[in-house]
C-alpha cells in the first residue's frame, strides 16, 4: 500500500476538523463561516460561498463567503431555476472554466470586476434533496481535479449537517417552549375546574376530571344559589387543544355571567317560574354560542338547578349525553332538551323538573368516561358504566366516583385516550 503524502496526511487532518467542527457548540453561522473558511484552504483556491434555498421564494439566499467582497455578496439573488444551481441538485458537480464568457452565468460584469474566472459548485443534500449549494472560486484559469471536487462535496456534506442540525435543534426549542406554554394553558385551565364541589345542606357533591392532554374541551362547575339550592353545568367543547380550550374558557365565562343574571331572582331557586328562568340562561348561552361557534363547532351542555330544601331538579340537555337519575337500583335519563348549542338561534329547549327523594342518585358526565378504549379497541360504554354506577350508588359520593374510574381503569389498561373525561356525582339526603 502506497504512503500518504505529507500534504495527503495533511489533508485528511482538515477534513477531520470538518467533522469535529459540526459537532461543537458553535453557532449555525459560525459552522458556516469557518466551513467556507476551510473550503478554500484545502482546495487551494482564491474564494467561496454559501448559498442555501428558501423554498417559498424559490431562490437561495447568501449565507456565508470567505475572500469575497460585500458587493459581490450582494450581487442579486439566484434562482433555484438557474441552470448551474438545477444541475448540481442532481448531483453534477458543476465547472465553469471561464465565468467571464460562460452563458450560465448571470451577473457577468460583477464576476469580472471581482477578478473571478473559474468556478465549481457542488450541492447540499439533505435526503436527496438540495438544500443549497457550495461554490469555489479561482482568478485564473483552474482545472478542478477529482479530489478537488471530492474535497467539495466532503465540505458540502458537512454544511448539509450543520444546516440540517441546526433546524432540527431549533424545532426541538421551540417544541419544548410550545409544550411548556401548553403546560402551562393546562394549569390556568385547570383552575377553571374547581378543585372540589360547594358544600349544600342535603347533597352530596363530588367530581373528577382527567385531561387527555394538557388543555382540552371539558368543562363542568357549581354556582352555590340561595334556599340550600346549587346550579350544576357539564359541558364539552367539539374539538380537542387549544382551540377547545380556547372556546371552553370563553364558553365558562359566559355561563357564569348569565346565570348571575338570574340568580338573584327568586324564582330561579323555587317557584313556578323555575323552568323559565333556565330557559332564559340557555336561549341566551345559545345565542352566544351560534355566534361563536364556526362550521362543523358545537357545544354539548346538560344545566341544572337543583333546589335541595324542595326536593327538586330543573334541567335542560342541549345534545350531552344524558345525566341518568338512579332510585332504588333503577335507571332514569334525563333527556329532556333540544339540539347541540352553536348550531340553530331559534333551537326552542325543553326545560323539565323532577321531583327527587332521599337516596337518589345524580350522575352527569363526558362521553370521554364512556369511550375510553382499551389496546384492543374495545369501548368501555355506556352499559358498563351504569352496571357500575348502580353498584356503588349506596356509597358517598366520592367513593362513587373512585369506584366507577377504578373499573374504567382495569378495562382501558395503559391505552392512551383521546379525550378528556368529567364526571360529577351527586346524593340526595333528606329534606
Amino acid at each position: 500500500m502506497a504512503k500518504k503524502t505529507n500534504k495527503q496526511i495533511e489533508r485528511d487532518e482538515q477534513i477531520y476538523q470538518l467533522s469535529t467542527l459540526v459537532a461543537g457548540e458553535f453557532s449555525l453561522q459560525e459552522v458556516l463561516d469557518r466551513l467556507a473558511e476551510a473550503a478554500v484552504k484545502i482546495v487551494g483556491v482564491k474564494a467561496c460561498s454559501i448559498r442555501l434555498l428558501d423554498e417559498e421564494a424559490g431562490k437561495l439566499k447568501m449565507r456565508s463567503t470567505y475572500g469575497l467582497s460585500e458587493e459581490y455578496r450582494n450581487k442579486g439573488v439566484v434562482s433555484k431555476n438557474d441552470p448551474v444551481v438545477k444541475a448540481a441538485f442532481v448531483g453534477e458537480a458543476v465547472v465553469l472554466d471561464d465565468m467571464r464568457v460562460d452563458g450560465r452565468v448571470k451577473y457577468k460584469e460583477a464576476t469580472i470586476k471581482e477578478g473571478l474566472v473559474s468556478q465549481l459548485t457542488v450541492a447540499m443534500l439533505f435526503k436527496g434533496q438540495g438544500i443549497g449549494v457550495l461554490r469555489l472560486y479561482s482568478p485564473k484559469p483552474k482545472r478542478f481535479w477529482e479530489e478537488d471536487i471530492h474535497l467539495a462535496r466532503a465540505v458540502a456534506s458537512q454544511c448539509a449537517i450543520a444546516i440540517t442540525n441546526a433546524r432540527l435543534y431549533a424545532k426541538a426549542i421551540e417544541g419544548a417552549r410550545m409544550a411548556e406554554q401548553m403546560r402551562l394553558a393546562g394549569v390556568v385551565q385547570r383552575r377553571m375546574i374547581p378543585e372540589k364541589a360547594p358544600q349544600i345542606p342535603g347533597l352530596d357533591m363530588a367530581a373528577a376530571y382527567i385531561p387527555c392532554f394538557d388543555v382540552g374541551g371539558d368543562l363542568y362547575g357549581f354556582l352555590q344559589l340561595e334556599n340550600n339550592s346549587v346550579a350544576v353545568v357539564i359541558a364539552d367543547v367539539m374539538g380537542k387543544g387549544i382551540p377547545a380550550a380556547i372556546m371552553m374558557s370563553s364558553f365558562r365565562g359566559a355561563i357564569k355571567a348569565y346565570i348571575d343574571t338570574v340568580k338573584d331572582i327568586p324564582a330561579y331557586c323555587a317557584g313556578k317560574n323555575t323552568e323559565q328562568c333556565n330557559k332564559v340562561i340557555i336561549n341566551r348561552i345559545n345565542k352566544m354560542a351560534c355566534d361563536e361557534c364556526r362550521d362543523g363547532e358545537f357545544i354539548t351542555l346538560f344545566h341544572a338547578a337543583i333546589n335541595a330544601r324542595d326536593m327538586t331538579i330543573t334541567y335542560c340537555n342541549c345534545g350531552h349525553e344524558p345525566t341518568v337519575l338512579i332510585r332504588d337500583g333503577k335507571i332514569i335519563e334525563l333527556d329532556k332538551g333540544g339540539l347541540v348549542l352553536g348550531v340553530d338561534v331559534q333551537e326552542e329547549y325543553e326545560i323539565e323538573t323532577v321531583e327527587l327523594q332521599k337516596d337518589d342518585c345524580l350522575l352527569f358526565y363526558t362521553d370521554g368516561l364512556i369511550d375510553a378504549v382499551n389496546f384492543e379497541g374495545e369501548l368501555w360504554g355506556r352499559e358498563n358504566l351504569l352496571e357500575i354506577a348502580n353498584k356503588f350508588s349506596s356509597c358517598s359520593a366520592d367513593e362513587m366516583i373512585n369506584n366507577i374510574l377504578r373499573h374504567r381503569r382495569r378495562f382501558v389498561g395503559h391505552a392512551r385516550q383521546i379525550d378528556d373525561t368529567s364526571i360529577i356525582v351527586i346524593k340526595v339526603g333528606s329534606k
